[in-house]
């Protein structure tokens, strides 16, 4: 393939009184041209999509070097990594959970890389380690992913993934001598596992990859095994496998009560049909269909006498719960449980003969307690605007324990009598962070069609609404996912250096129900795109901020989102954080697990859909002569959920076209993935990294834990 060298030479003016050159390295373009339906279209730089090859790794080691270069010369760089060390160094906890005997929980004293498993007998026992990642490697980069007991709590089965890879490998530990066995899972992905007794496991995997594709090549061919402890993974016992349909996704599950094997398969992130096995029927021994795919998003919460409790958003877009036979399980057959609200009902769980079901009101969390008819038992009382999780438990428990959080509220466990109804405080947040300074609220503007849409602003109280204050603009928008209020140290310290933090709840999520996820789909993800922008321009408008001011970041989907943004409106933002993100929405599809977002977004072999994707597509986007934010792009080189082709071609296409006075650069991690894992010490050195480039492009001056401002120093030159 023929190739020429353009040299991308930028000189970049940094907002200080200093000026400093930046010189980008040498990005190589070749001569890639695609036709899409009859339209030709360029693609230079395809050759960074090899992660493996070295022309890759010199690109990414040069790019790092700048950036680096830039980031360190930053005045209070290092003052902001010291107060974020200073903010993160606190002891944190999960909320506890019974298994046999034990209590169980997590805990890092601060600066851990990695949170322990600890457990306990009884809530007053001596706490030991269960379970130690941080001994499973030298740099912290080896992760717990999931962790499930066996019905009588002799054994555990847990995973191990490494270098934030989604990839893992299944272990077995015997409880009781908290020893591991020499059982052993490889090539796992997106699972669970479903105990049957205290023999085996169900669980999903997928075939070994050919060498060099294991973080870029389709994931295809999801097989369901059953696992019997003391065997080798040869010997597991197939359940399901689909060859005729690759790309469809599958898991498996039991009731509690181990009577009914449920069967999930999508197409992808929306939609699932599910099949059922009934072990109490000897008579079936194949799957039968239950719940027909693959317009509803259905699951099945628990068997009830040989009927099933199914939550549906069939014909109630908010989700309702059901009774079903599965002998006669035509939807003029079911019978209402909970009937549909105007809120979104976002699941129903179970525990201690209970359900418990969980809504969000304009994005934030309530929770009611039910019983198995339906009948209202009550609302569980939460101290305010903000996020709860953790109802419910087994149906012999007594208790649990739940986590409630919002922006300005650090993580706080609180202990649940089932039958009393009563809350009680079980562990505070040691955070080193005042809630008493600063305030939350949620204000509602109309999108640019003149749909409402609500904003969560979290800051320092007291604060002048002049039109100068800072703000870190946040969302997501898509794949049903709501986002919802929590506490971030990282966007503590944000807030404690005199910032706004604001999150908008964009179409496409799950904020409203399906119909709010759909007005985000498809054709109509432009509206996720305008909410963001509107909620800039409602800040403006309101004397919050000036677009000199505004920061927007996001990740994964929210990356997408960013580099939509800044493409679309670049003279509204004056810095943009684009993280691990899909900027290639021509080929996003083509590496990994991509190809299951076609049911959200569309995919570029439909030519209608290839129409608008390529109208927002942030890579295709860029164009010369335009003032872009200063950007940094953040990808990590084992993010094989987003592979970092996306935001290599699209940082490598940005310092092309750019020649403005901003700085435009990459920071790829090392050793670390999508953002699930990451150790500690590498969530702290990107925080400081992220706002030391926010704050200084924004023009603010770093606050001491005092409130001192230090004065900004020039830049050294490169």
């Amino acid at each position: 393939m023929k190739r020429s060298v353009v040299r991308l030479l930028v000189i970049a003016m940094i907002p200080c009184s200093g000026m400093a050159q930046l010189q980008y390295p040498e990005t190589k373009k070749s001569d890639t041209v695609d036709n899409y339906h009859g339209k030709k279209i360029a693609d230079p730089f395809r050759w960074l999509e090899d992660d493996n090859s070295d022309e890759t790794k010199t690109w990414v080691s040069s790019q790092n070097k700048t950036t680096q270069q830039y980031l360190s010369s930053i005045p209070y760089r290092q003052q902001v990594k010291k107060r974020l060390e200073e903010l993160w160094n606190y002891p944190r906890y999960s909320s506890p959970f019974k298994e046999g005997v034990y209590y169980y929980f997590y805990k890092n004293d601060g600066l851990q890389n990695q949170n322990i498993l600890y457990r306990q007998n009884g809530l007053k026992g001596i706490p030991e380690v269960f379970l130690d990642p941080n001994k499973l490697s030298e740099d912290g980069t080896a992760a717990v992913g999931g962790l499930s007991f066996s019905l009588n709590s002799k054994y555990a089965v847990y995973t191990i993934s490494q270098s934030g890879s989604d990839w893992q490998v299944g272990y077995i530990i015997d409880v009781t001598a908290n020893t591991r066995l020499q059982d052993k899972m490889d090539w796992l992905k997106f699972t669970g596992f479903s105990w049957k007794g205290d023999e085996g496991f169900y669980y999903t995997r997928y075939p070994e990859p050919q060498r060099g594709e294991q973080l870029k090549g389709k994931n295809v061919l999801p097989q369901v095994y059953y696992h019997k402890i003391g065997t080798a993974q040869s010997e597991d016992l197939l359940i399901y496998q689909d060859k005729e349909h690759p790309q469809r996704f599958a898991g498996v599950g039991l009731t509690e009560d181990e009577r009914f094997l449920l069967l999930s398969i999508s197409e992808g992130t929306s939609g699932a049909e599910i099949w059922y096995r009934d072990f109490k029927n000897p008579a079936q021994q194949d799957f039968r269909l239950l719940i027909p795919g693959f317009k509803t998003e259905p699951n099945v919460v628990d068997n009830v006498g040989g009927n099933l409790l199914l939550l549906t958003n069939d014909g109630a877009p908010n989700y309702k719960l059901v009774l079903v036979d599965p002998l006669k399980p035509s939807t003029e057959n079911w019978k209402t449980v909970i009937p549909e609200k105007k809120e979104v009902l976002q699941y129903v769980s179970t525990g201690g003969g209970y359900l418990y079901a969980g809504y969000l009101k304009d994005a934030s969390t309530r929770v009611y307690q039910y019983t198995y008819e339906g009948k209202l038992v009550r609302e569980i009382k939460l101290p305010g605007i903000g996020t709860a999780g953790g109802f419910g438990g087994k149906k012999k428990d007594k208790e649990f324990f739940y986590v409630f959080t919002s922006f300005n509220y650090p993580p706080t466990i609180f202990r649940y009598d089932m039958e009393t109804g009563k809350s009680e405080l079980f562990r505070k947040s040691e955070a080193k962070f005042d809630p008493t300074a600063f305030e939350t609220k949620q204000i509602f503007f109309k999108s640019k069609d003149g749909t409402k849409v609500p904003v969560f602003l979290s800051y320092k109280k007291g604060m002048k609404l002049d039109g100068t204050n800072p703000v870190l603009l946040y969302g997501y928008g898509g794949f049903n996912v709501a986002v919802t209020p929590g506490f971030s140290v990282s966007n503590a310290f944000f807030m404690e250096q005199g910032g706004i933090y604001a999150v908008v709840n964009l179409r496409g999520g799950n904020e409203y129900g399906e119909e709010w996820h759909k007005a985000g789909m498809f054709e109509k993800k432009q509206n996720v795109f305008d909410d963001f922008t509107g909620a800039a321009e409602y800040l403006i408008e309101e004397k919050y901020t000036l677009p000199s001011k505004i920061a927007i970041r996001g990740g994964s989907n929210g990356g997408l989102l960013v580099g939509a943004a800044m493409t679309q409106r670049p003279e509204l933002f004056k810095v943009a954080i684009p993280q691990v993100g899909v900027m290639d929405m021509l080929r996003y599809h083509k590496f990994t697990i991509g190809y299951a977002w076609a049911v959200e977004f569309g995919s570029s072999d439909n030519k209608e859909q290839f129409d608008y994707l390529y109208k927002y597509s942030p890579l295709h986007n860029l164009k010369e002569g335009v003032q872009y934010p200063a950007t940094l792009v953040t990808t990590a080189d084992h993010d094989d959920r987003v592979v970092p082709a996306h935001s290599f071609k699209f940082a490598a296409r940005l310092q092309e076209v750019y020649k403005g006075e901003n700085p435009v650069i990459i920071r790829v991690e090392s050793k670390a993935g999508h953002g699930a894992g990451k150790p500690v010490v590498k969530q702290i050195e990107e925080a400081a990294d992220i706002w030391s480039f926010t704050m200084y492009n924004l023009n603010m001056p770093f606050k001491d834990k005092s409130g001192n401002t230090q004065n900004k120093d020039k830049l050294k030159s490169f």
